[in-house]
Parts: structure tokens; C-alpha cells; sequence
């Protein structure tokens, strides 16, 4: 039997009280006791079908936008979910209606032995498995990635130009994510997805070389606006560059049709009129898409988040290390579920932005 799609619902809502007790949890929202079977649903109707599993905080990278060049603590390798039990809590999802699982950090790929990881995670029947990686470590890999069962890969790349590049990233090279995306293409994971993050001041005039690129290539670039997670903590609006305004830029050169697809995914999509390429936009500030949300976090020290802008988590490690069987881990990934507010709140009065940075959260 097809699980259900996602309900939208709206959006922008002020945040429910923290700390709710079981017993509070079924008996509030729209009045509906807490599912205890069929997939993971929460009290506004959006079903939860897709996995973002953070398999380590550690960065090669040191982004302008994400981490400070020192200072940062990460966690100890025994805080860190092992494979086994990564494994176990896919699996667990999966037999809960979770049919994509994206591979997150830190970066991802800074995790000895990823290769035999994925092709455990595909076994278990994952339509789709995927990665999110800054492309560094990748073009080696790629090929038993792919062997392995991994499906796509998206890769960040925050400008064009060598010296932009070095000074956002402060790590790495540009030249050798350019390969990386070479070599993803001749492993044939596709379709391969650029990511963007645009900062005003730093890389927004280079909106149109991407959008340009993405002409040139075929790979889909996607526009992220600069989001309040950023382990420094310096992030205002000001630095924020509305996917709108950047969708009025690139169509003012090349007009832009809308692709009408699944209502969940986090990008709006649109292709070039002309028929060369297609671009994404990932306004998760200033246009929120909280309403049709199917997504589910697991950070690499085990915590369960059902936002990413959220603090609220529930700790499934912890659980599996005292002894905990599946009916009990089950109910934890329904509770933290089952606790997910309406929206997000980041333009609300009252907005906390969440402890843990992004690197720490996996994206």
C-alpha cells in the first residue's frame, strides 16, 4: 500500500511550548492521539518520509559561513553513532516509511571507511540514497560510491573563482571540486546538484556565472539563502539575499519557467525557457516551506531532530546503548515526530536560533 503524500499546511506559526510530555503529546494539535502505526506522521498531517543521517561534525573546510578557522570542539569518537547502530536506526526508518536517506556532516566524506556504509544503508532498499559533500575528498571515492549503492550526490561550491573560492572556504581548491564533479558524472550519479550559498557582498554578483554554468553543464544549481546557523553566530538578515531577488536576476537575462514536481522537496525548481538547464531555490528564510516538510535528522552523536531550526532533541543513542529494542526506538522517532511545530518561526518576534550549528546538526 503507497503511504500518503504530504499535506501543506501553513506556515509561519508562532512555536508551540517547549518540554511536552507523552501524555500531552496525544491529546493536543488537532486533537488526534499519536499514531502508533503506519508512517511517521505529525499532528498537522505531513508524513515523513525522508532521512538526513550526519555521520560526523568534522570538517576539512573551514566556510566563512559555517565555522571559525579554529576554536571549534567536536565530539569524541566515542560519542559518535558507530555503523552498526547507524544501520539499525535506517533500517528501523525504513520499516516506518523512510524511503530516501541523505548522507550528511561535517563532511561526510572525512569518515574512514564511508564506502562500506553506504553499500550497508543501500541493502536495507532505499530508493534513494544520496550525499551531500564540499567535493574535496570525493573524486577517488566516487566510483565505489557508486558501487556501493549510492544514487547522487549533491556538491557545494560557493564560487567560480579561485581566489573567491579559497577565501570563502579558506581550505581546498576549486580546481578539485570542478573534478569532482567531473568524476561524479563519469560514475553516472545523477542528476548532480550544485549548491550555493550566496552571501551578500561576498559571492551574490556572481549569481549569473552560475546560472550560466548551470546553462553550460547541465547541473542543476540551487541557490541557498545564508540561514542562522553558523557555529560563530554572527548571522543577520543583512547578509541575506532572497531567493526571489535572485530568481528576478537570473530571469531578467534568461526567462525562467517553473517545474512543478514534489511539493516536499526543499528547492523550487525551474528550468531555462530556451530548454538549456535548471536552477533550484532554497528560500528557507524568506519564503519557509515548513508547511509541506517531510524531513527527519539524525546527528552524528544520535540525536533525533525534527527541525533543523528546532533545539527540541531525543537522544536514540542513548537508548540503543542501555539495551533499548526496536518497539522502543520505534516510539522515540514517533514522539520526536509527533513534537514537530508548524513552522519554523525564524521571521517571528520570539525566534531562538538553535545551540548547535549546522556542521554539528548535519544539513
Amino acid at each position: 500500500m503507497g503511504l500518503p503524500l504530504p499535506v501543506r499546511v501553513p506556515v509561519s506559526v508562532r512555536s508551540h511550548p517547549r518540554g511536552e510530555d507523552v501524555a500531552s503529546l496525544t491529546t493536543r494539535g488537532r486533537g488526534e492521539a499519536m499514531r502508533l502505526d503506519g508512517p511517521l506522521t505529525d499532528r498537522y498531517g505531513r508524513v515523513h518520509d525522508d532521512l538526513r543521517i550526519s555521520v560526523t561534525d568534522r570538517c576539512n573546510l573551514r566556510c566563512v559561513y559555517c565555522m571559525p578557522e579554529v576554536g571549534m570542539t567536536f565530539q569524541p569518537p566515542s560519542a559518535l553513532l558507530s555503523f552498526d547502530e547507524i544501520v539499525r536506526v535506517a533500517t528501523l526508518a525504513y520499516s516506518l516509511g523512510v524511503r530516501s536517506l541523505r548522507l550528511t556532516g561535517g563532511e561526510p566524506l572525512v569518515r574512514k571507511s564511508l564506502v562500506s556504509l553506504v553499500a550497508r544503508l543501500s541493502a536495507v532498499g532505499f530508493g534513494d540514497l544520496s550525499m551531500t559533500t564540499n567535493g574535496m575528498l570525493l573524486a577517488p571515492q566516487v566510483r565505489a560510491l557508486a558501487e556501493a549503492g549510492l544514487t547522487r550526490v549533491n556538491i557545494s561550491c560557493d564560487s567560480l573563482r579561485p581566489e573567491r573560492f579559497n577565501a570563502i572556504r579558506r581550505r581546498g581548491d576549486l580546481a578539485t571540486v570542478l573534478a569532482s564533479m567531473d568524476a561524479v558524472e563519469r560514475a553516472r550519479l545523477s542528476p548532480l546538484k550544485v549548491n550555493v550559498v550566496i552571501l551578500h557582498g561576498v559571492n551574490d554578483d556572481e549569481i549569473l556565472d552560475f546560472a550560466s554554468f548551470a546553462r553550460d553543464t547541465g547541473r542543476i544549481v540551487r541557490f541557498i539563502e545564508f540561514m542562522p546557523l553558523d557555529a560563530q553566530g554572527t548571522w543577520d538578515k543583512g547578509q541575506l539575499v532572497p531567493g526571489r531577488e535572485i530568481y528576478e536576476r537570473i530571469s531578467a537575462r534568461w526567462p525562467l519557467e517553473r517545474i512543478d514536481v514534489d511539493s516536499s522537496a526543499p528547492a523550487e525548481r525551474f528550468r531555462f525557457s530556451d530548454g538549456r538547464g535548471e536552477i533550484g531555490l532554497i528560500s528557507s528564510v524568506s519564503e519557509p516551506f515548513c508547511g509541506t516538510c517531510n524531513r527527519l535528522r539524525l546527528t552524528s552523536d544520535g540525536a533525533i531532530r525534527n527541525c533543523l531550526f528546532s533545539n527540541d532533541e531525543l537522544s536514540i543513542r542513548d537508548l540503543m546503548r542501555e539495551g533499548a529494542g526496536d518497539d522502543e526506538l520505534a516510539l522515540l522517532l514517533r514522539r520526536a515526530v509527533w513534537q514537530k511545530l508548524p513552522g519554523h518561526a525564524i521571521n517571528e518576534p520570539d525566534f531562538l536560533r538553535p545551540a548547535r550549528s549546522m556542521s554539528m546538526i548535519g544539513g
